[in-house]
C-alpha cells in the first residue's frame, strides 16, 4: 500500500504518514489501531521481532498493554482515560479499576467454593 493511500484512509496528509514511518512523530495508540485496521494486521504486527528489554515484569506489563489497545473496549477506555486532565480524578479512576479486578477474582474464587 503506497504512503499516499494509508494516508487517504487515516485522514492525514502522506507527509504525516512518512513522519510516522521515519520515527519523527509519536504514534499515539488510537492511531496505531487505526494503521493496524488499515493494513489489516493486528497491532501487535508492529512490534514483532522486538526483544522486550529489561525484567520479565516490564515484558508482562506490556503484553497486557498491547493486549488491551488490541480490543475495541480496551482502545476506548485507554483513549478516554487519557482525556482526564485531572490527576487526582485519573487515581480515583485506576482505584476504581482495581477494586474491580479484585472483586471480580474474589467471586470467581468463591463461585468454585460454593456447590
Amino acid at each position: 500500500m503506497s504512503q499516499e493511500r494509508l494516508a487517504e484512509i487515516l485522514g492525514v496528509t502522506f507527509q504525516q504518514v512518512q513522519k510516522y514511518e521515519k520515527g519523527i512523530n509519536r504514534v499515539a495508540a488510537s492511531r496505531l489501531f487505526e494503521l493496524a485496521t488499515a493494513l489489516e494486521v493486528g497491532v501487535g504486527y508492529f512490534f514483532e521481532g522486538l526483544a522486550p528489554e529489561g525484567s520479565g515484569i516490564v515484558a508482562e506489563e506490556e503484553s497486557a498493554v498491547f493486549d488491551a489497545i488490541a480490543s475495541p473496549e480496551g482502545l476506548q477506555l485507554v483513549t478516554l482515560f487519557a482525556a482526564i486532565k485531572n490527576p487526582r480524578l485519573r487515581r480515583r479512576v485506576v482505584e476504581l479499576v482495581r477494586v474491580i479486578v479484585e472483586d471480580s477474582d474474589h467471586d470467581e474464587a468463591n463461585a468454585g467454593a460454593v456447590s
